[in-house]
């Protein structure tokens, strides 16, 4: 990305909605002192962080005694230098939630979290965001609020309310045409055998899930109702097949 189409809230967003987890940080209990730990992370379609943590789990009680928390998003895999690849760090305060349409999410993004989601120890955790400090690479720094992140680019309701359906369509009929994405997004050929599955849609991409690996297109411009993403997918499979093999 050149200096001319950089955009720090986009980078940002891009980190949020692309990662499937994130360090967490918090204060200790008993002493006041930082504690970091892995976590799996979703987003709501506000782009609210949530969280599946255990009520055993030491952040957890951390948490309780103290809802203050950081995440830390870090896009750098992959990078023969990492230091000059993105990351994000988002600081405020959790809050328990029992929004349907955020566990939803997540467990689509976290198929396995189904085995112990209902379990009377686990518990869904939102992120209320106040700052975020952006560095993504030498010389592009940046402290954001908030409101400069999601700013124009919470998606629409109509959106959210086709997304489940959406979803439904392009796995069970359009399977053939994951593979061709996923191809697009990592630029390469795509894994044989890999089982590419769409896992969530929002107003500025898609989500792709095969096993562990993770891949997020975005759409040239943002769209707002199932028209709108049904006209966007058709014509980034058409751009898919014309991919030269091995690379964009």
């Amino acid at each position: 990305m050149n200096e001319e189409d950089f955009s720090a809230p986009v980078v940002a967003r891009a980190l949020i909605r692309g990662r499937g987890e994130a360090v967490l940080a918090t204060l200790m209990a008993e002493g006041g002192g930082p504690y970091a730990s892995l976590v799996l992370v979703a987003c709501g379609h506000d782009l609210s962080p949530v969280m599946l943590i255990s009520t055993l789990a030491e952040h957890t009680r951390n948490i309780q005694a103290d809802a203050r928390i950081s995440l830390l998003y870090d896009g750098t895999a992959g990078l023969e230098d990492r230091l000059t690849g993105p990351r994000l760090t988002l600081t405020g305060r959790a809050e328990r939630t029992e929004d349907a349409d955020l566990a939803r999410r997540y467990l689509a993004h976290h198929p396995a979290a189904a085995g112990y989601a209902g379990f009377a120890d686990f518990a869904y955790y939102r992120m209320v965001v106040e700052r975020a400090h952006l560095v993504a690479g030498f010389g592009r720094i940046h402290w954001l609020s908030w409101q400069d992140i999601v700013a124009g680019a919470a998606t629409p309701a109509p959106l959210a309310a086709a997304e489940e359906e959406i979803i439904a369509h392009m796995n069970a009929d359009h399977a053939d045409a994951l593979p061709l994405y996923a191809a697009m997004a990592a630029g390469r050929e795509a894994p044989a055998g890999a089982d590419w599955r769409m896992v969530g849609i929002d107003c500025e991409g898609f989500d792709l899930l095969a096993g562990a690996q993770r891949l997020r297109l975005s759409f040239d411009k943002p769209i707002g109702n199932a028209d709108d993403a049904r006209k966007a997918l058709v014509a980034m499979l058409k751009r898919a097949r014309q991919m030269p093999e091995g690379g964009t």
